[in-house]
């Protein structure tokens, strides 16, 4: 060691860094100067963590929101920046104008773009405000007309929020009333097509969305909406016609190519659809969680893995609960099976039929996929539900009856019955289902006049009885007993009591 080492060390001093919000806030403004606007938010963020009081930073915040498309985030912190940190920050109208103007909402640009030059008519962005107040192109006697269009937009963004929480109901009731009050607003009635589809309704959703292929030729959200029908209707000869159709589309708009891309994904045409996605991603398209959905998916399959694994990266970020369930996590085959038969069934809760409802219930219970199913966004909220719904929906999770209004009556037993006639003829999937209709179109009967079960083997031996007779299968009430392992005179006792509720 050299012999000048301890003295060096002894004049040597440690001097701590501590960031301060103006350092963050000038690496947040270099990032911003280089368009690397990921960066620049992160470091404006912390600096106005630092320095919470700062009407400079949030302005920049602000600013760098706008240039990710985060609209309604920027207008937070600009109003934010104007109401309680500096109200001479006059700028802020016109970053607010120009914020409105992007988000389609004219009468609050033209207001804002008006107030900013109130109150500063040479400043900065003047030129800028008067450009934009006359891109807009109204004036004070418009405003009521725009607003009306505007409240309008505003319904069906709130349509939409309902659809994708899968608030199918509400989502009809609104959208009904729009079309009725704007006959040629063909967004309101694309979004009611998919409603009337998840809510089983699907010879309406067809003629819905035939009906904007009519008045609007080369809708391409109605095309999509029925390349999606067609799918799910195992319409495949329509589908593959309707998809070459769909190739020769070359969308401009950025929410036209997500409903391409997100369309061909579903139909399982992948290098379409990542070609569509991708193309979007690399123009710095924001894009939400179904997005990244598809996005992962497409890549996956035309073998983009590094991509996929981006891709479904930020949709965890967005909706944690997806880790873990990515689509490499099985084949393309189970995968695809999967989300069929989840549809399926998702769609059998929205059936017209109470018995089919309480089919699909009882089709989740056995289900290995049951907490995904009750958890996925297209689940009926349990208002929707009927009340022998909710009763057997509570059976089967299990939850105290106390719960549910007057449930006195055994849903368990009824259960226990169905599950006896599924287990028995499991090995043929329509008679089983229709044997469970029939049982359930009982049951929901019993319930109704709070009746009770008791038995579920003479249930079972019974309902297959009934039903077996209704389509001439000829067994005989003999036959049946010695299957079920009860006399044939329980046997009779049951069928007297199912023949009640006939």
């Amino acid at each position: 060691m050299s012999r000048y080492s301890k003295k060096k060390r002894n004049r040597a001093k440690i001097y701590t860094f501590l960031p301060t919000g103006d350092y963050y806030f000038h690496k947040g403004l270099q990032s911003y100067d280089r368009f690397d606007f990921t960066n620049a938010k992160k470091y404006l963020q912390r600096a106005l963590e630092l320095e919470p009081l700062e009407p400079m930073i949030a302005c920049q915040l602000a600013l760098v929101h706008t240039e990710t498309g985060e609209y309604e985030k920027s207008n937070q912190l600009l109003l934010m920046t104007l109401n309680e940190l500096d109200e001479r920050m006059t700028e802020c109208y016109y970053f607010l104008a120009n914020n409105y103007a992007h988000l389609g909402l004219f009468t609050e640009a033209y207001r804002y773009a008006k107030l900013y030059l109130e109150k500063d008519e040479v400043g900065e962005f003047a030129d800028e405000a008067e450009e934009l107040l006359e891109w807009i192109g109204i004036n004070d006697d418009d405003i009521t007309l725009l607003k009306e269009q505007e409240e309008l937009l505003q319904m069906q963004e709130e349509s939409k929020s309902l659809l994708e929480e899968g608030k199918y109901a509400e989502a009809v009731q609104m959208l009904e009333d729009i079309v009725k009050a704007y006959p040629e607003f063909w967004p309101a009635y694309n979004n009611l097509a998919l409603a009337y589809f998840y809510e089983g309704e699907t010879s309406k959703a067809f003629s819905m969305t035939e009906k904007v292929i009519a008045h609007n030729p080369g809708n391409l959200h109605a095309l999509c909406n029925l390349a999606v029908f067609y799918f799910y209707e195992h319409q495949t000869g329509d589908l593959e016609r309707l998809l070459k159709t769909l190739e020769k589309i070359k969308p401009i708009i950025p929410e036209h190519r997500y409903k391409l891309g997100a369309t061909f994904a579903l139909a399982k045409q992948y290098e379409l659809a990542y070609f569509w996605l991708r193309q979007l991603q690399k123009s710095g398209y924001p894009g939400n969680a179904g997005f990244y959905y598809w996005l992962a998916k497409a890549a996956y399959f035309t073998g983009n893995e590094k991509a996929a694994k981006a891709a479904w990266d930020r949709l965890v970020l967005l909706e944690p609960e997806k880790a873990g369930i990515a689509p490499w996590n099985e084949s393309l085959e189970e995968a695809d099976k999967r989300s069929e038969g989840d549809q399926a069934l998702l769609k059998l809760l929205r059936s017209e039929s109470i018995a089919e409802r309480l089919c699909g219930i009882f089709f989740i219970s056995i289900s290995d996929r049951q907490p995904a199913l009750l958890t996925h966004p297209s689940f009926k909220s349990i208002e929707e539900f009927s009340y022998p719904e909710k009763l057997y929906l509570a059976t089967i999770l299990q939850v105290e009856k106390r719960q549910v209004p007057h449930a006195g009556v055994r849903v368990d037993k009824a259960h226990e019955t169905a599950t006896e006639l599924y287990e028995r003829h499991k090995d043929r999937p329509a008679d089983v289902f229709d044997l469970l209709k029939f049982w359930f179109g009982i049951v929901r009967k019993v319930i109704e006049n709070e009746g009770k079960f008791a038995n579920p083997s003479a249930f079972a031996a019974a309902a297959e009885y009934v039903w077996s007779t209704e389509k001439n299968e000829g067994k005989t009430q003999r036959e049946i007993a010695k299957q079920y392992g009860i006399s044939t005179a329980t046997l009779r006792k049951y069928i007297t009591k199912i023949e009640l509720y006939l």
